[in-house]
């Protein structure tokens, strides 16, 4: 994972020249408005800090839909560039308006790093230290924070500090994003997939993971182009198909389903379950009764209860386990036994080499079905390894699947399975199936299970999975006829043709994504963390730090400074905690811990507001709690927003929803710093404060009741559940 981790550092420098920036102007705007006179202008003064929010807030209504249009790459390119032009003009500003000019330039690079550097990071990042890494660019833009403090704290000893200076030094940090971005960060390997550039995202992938074998994954983020709007849960018993009893009844043979291992001659049968959860999960309760039956708590959200029951602890290792799912790899790939690779070029339809059978070409026998999906995948099989170990269809068999692990424990197959039309004539077609192992039912030292149709027998171990099912990406109806690249299968360019689909803005998983991503976007803003930073200089100053640092020989301005320093120091190992928690305790879990603590501190800081405690208790019980808010703030709510909006949209339409959510965030971010002011001299710090603990509680519910857990989950299978999800609203 190290090439992941690595490009996922470089692009969060994006963020870091955020924070250097907002940090840089905090401390400059000091000795501006003394050399432009604007101690009577208050409006300007508000503009050159604000113009950034301004920039920000423009470029993110399109910055979406173009990074869709021409790639993630790109748009990080011209951010650092945005950077560097902005701290130029800055550092020659020979008045008010070129600096105005210069702050709204900045203003669109901050906009498209924001945006962009979580999506990037996340079509990235393999699925088991997504948040880790998407924690990332809260770390470095506090960290960038804290490393302008210093440089303008240093400048501001001089007996003239230059502002300029200080703003044009972000020009250097911004030279080497440059450089990163163009020499050394690839494009989004999802992306390059939604375009057709297989062969480019196969590289982008074997370089972002360290090894040749990517079979997997380029499955599935081929399977990620289309949403599917018929996902049903399905539960299976796995088992070795040699102990299952000989007598079966027709029901039970027909919807069996034959799987294949990765030695010849090793294979077991996976048979649907139609009675009660064998587990009791929701998972399954889903599959069998169409809703969540154990759902106990009113409003919540039944997304909520479906993600919670696939974090259940699974069981330990055992033999089938150590089988069927080595790793979380591959549970029937014979990948690592060939070391030769196929290549998928995007500019052809058919595979040199390979022949491939199509379904209405040879009469209505099962045997003519011979080539496996998973070669048009680059699985790295020929054509005679293809048929002798991995065969998609037997005799007597009612289905057939092919598999690959996708991480996070999770299975990509497909299968195929034969209908009777209604005048008598087979037709068949493809479902996409991801499978995960929810617990070990049946072993030797375990009680037995009865599967529908037979009795599993004494010896031997079972699995249950459950399966999210629907329709796969490349299968077509239409080609049925044709003579297509595979069994019934479209060519992944022939998608990318259809440009962005406007309409998948509207499907009932998205509209569900988007009613969350906004949400916690909204709630975020208003948690108070401005009014904390606005109040904190004050806070310090009555702690009798400031008059501390006089006694030190520190002037006033000076003293502000380091103090906000001090304060973004205190950020950084909260930070770091949170990046090794994020994909061990989870989103969901840190955000239930640590927003109570947010309304405490909130709380704390209201009644020190109406209670006089007396100067020192005042100050000390004050920077008690600002310390306590701030900790628990960059641990949940300040990096779980971004990291979650960034992992629940399809990859299609994930540029477009993620910029609505970016465009929330601006918004409120300056309907809060503008009204901040206004609050002060209407209702006081106690009663800001007070709103901003009320903001807290709804938060707390509104994570409770409507957010789900997606730690560890392929960004794919993350949309599936929310398709699944709104399917279980719309019928309550």
């Amino acid at each position: 994972m190290q090439g992941a981790v690595l490009v996922a550092i470089a692009a969060a420098i994006g963020n870091m020249l955020q924070g250097w920036d907002n940090a840089t102007i905090a401390g400059a705007v000091l000795y501006i408005k003394r050399e432009f006179k604007l101690e009577g202008q208050p409006t300007i003064e508000g503009l050159i800090v604000a113009m950034s929010l301004i920039g920000a807030t423009i470029i993110t209504t399109f910055s979406g839909a173009v990074s869709d249009w021409i790639g993630r790459r790109p748009m990080l390119i011209i951010s650092s560039v945005l950077y560097f032009i902005s701290g130029l003009i800055m550092f020659w500003s020979p008045n008010v308006y070129m600096l105005l000019l210069a702050r709204l330039i900045d203003g669109f690079g901050i906009g498209l790093a924001v945006t962009l550097v979580p999506v990037y990071i996340s079509e990235t990042a393999p699925s088991e230290i997504r948040g880790l890494l998407n924690t990332l660019p809260q770390f470095t833009g506090s960290g960038g924070m804290f490393l302008s403090y210093c440089m303008v704290f240093a400048m501001s000893l001089n007996i003239r500090p230059d502002w300029r200076l200080m703003l044009g030094v972000l020009s250097v940090p911004s030279l080497l994003y440059f450089v990163l971005t163009v020499f050394f960060l690839p494009e989004s390997p999802r992306w390059l997939v939604s375009k057709g550039r297989m062969k480019e995202a196969k590289q982008v992938l074997q370089r972002l993971r360290g090894r040749e074998d990517v079979s997997g994954e380029m499955a599935l983020l081929v399977e990620g182009l289309r949403v599917s709007t018929d996902t049903t849960i399905e539960e299976y018993i796995i088992g070795p198909a040699n102990e299952l009893p000989d007598e079966q009844d027709s029901t039970a043979e027909k919807d069996k389903i034959m799987l294949y291992g990765p030695q010849q001659g090793l294979s077991w049968v996976a048979q649907p379950v139609t009675g009660p959860s064998l587990l009791g999960s929701a998972f399954g309760l889903i599959s069998r009764q169409g809703s969540i039956v154990n759902q106990s708590i009113p409003l919540m959200d039944p997304l909520v209860t479906l993600f919670g029951s696939v974090h259940g602890k699974l069981p330990e290792m055992g033999s089938m386990r150590s089988i069927l799912f080595p790793n979380f790899g591959s549970m029937f790939s014979v990948v690592e036994n060939h070391p030769k690779a196929e290549q998928w070029d995007e500019e052809i339809g058919h595979q040199d080499g390979v022949d491939y059978v199509s379904d209405g070409a040879g009469g209505d026998s099962d045997d003519n079905l011979h080539t496996p999906l998973l070669s048009r995948h680059g699985t790295g099989m020929d054509g005679n390894d293809m048929i002798h170990n991995s065969s998609l269809m037997q005799e007597n068999v009612g289905e057939a699947v092919s598999s690959m692990g996708i991480g996070g424990g999770w299975q990509l197959a497909w299968k195929w399975t034969n209908r009777e039309a209604v005048d008598g004539t087979k037709e068949g077609g493809f479902k996409r199936i991801y499978l995960r192992q929810e617990g070990v039912v049946g072993s030797q030292q375990a009680s037995l299970v009865s599967i529908p149709g037979g009795n599993i027998p004494e010896e031997g171990e079972y699995v249950q999975a459950a399966a999210l099912v629907s329709q796969p990406a490349l299968f077509s109806k239409e080609v049925m006829s044709q003579d297509p690249a595979g069994p019934a299968m479209v060519h992944p360019s022939k998608i990318a043709a259809e440009g962005p689909m406007w309409r998948v803005l509207f499907e009932a998983g998205v509209r569900h994504a988007l009613f969350v991503g906004i949400g916690i976007q909204i709630l975020q803003q208003f948690a108070g963390i401005n009014g904390v930073l606005y109040y904190t200089p004050q806070i310090l100053e009555q702690a009798g730090v400031e008059v501390l640092l006089a006694n030190l020989g520190i002037g006033s301005d000076s003293a502000s400074i380091l103090i906000s320093a001090l304060t973004t120091l205190l950020m950084l190992p909260c930070i770091a905690v949170a990046m090794r928690l994020m994909d061990v305790s989870g989103r969901r879990s840190l955000l239930l811990a640590t927003i109570p603590v947010l309304i405490v501190s909130l709380v704390g800081l209201v009644l020190t507001n109406l209670v006089d405690l007396g100067s020192v208790a005042h100050a000390i019980f004050s920077t008690i709690c600002v310390v306590v808010y701030f900790c628990c703030f960059v641990m949940g709510f300040g990096p779980i927003p971004n990291i979650l909006c960034s992992e629940i949209f399809p990859t299609r339409v994930r540029g477009v929803c993620i910029a609505i959510c970016s465009l929330t965030f601006w918004f409120c971010d300056i309907i809060v710093t503008y009204s901040l002011p206004v609050m002060l001299n209407t209702i006081g710090l106690a009663g800001v404060f007070g709103i901003y603990a009320i903001v807290c509680v709804i938060a707390l519910v509104f994570v409770f009741l409507k957010i789900p857990e997606t730690k560890g989950m392929p960004l794919e299978v993350i949309i599936e559940f929310f398709n699944v999800g709104s399917k279980q609203v719309a019928k309550t």
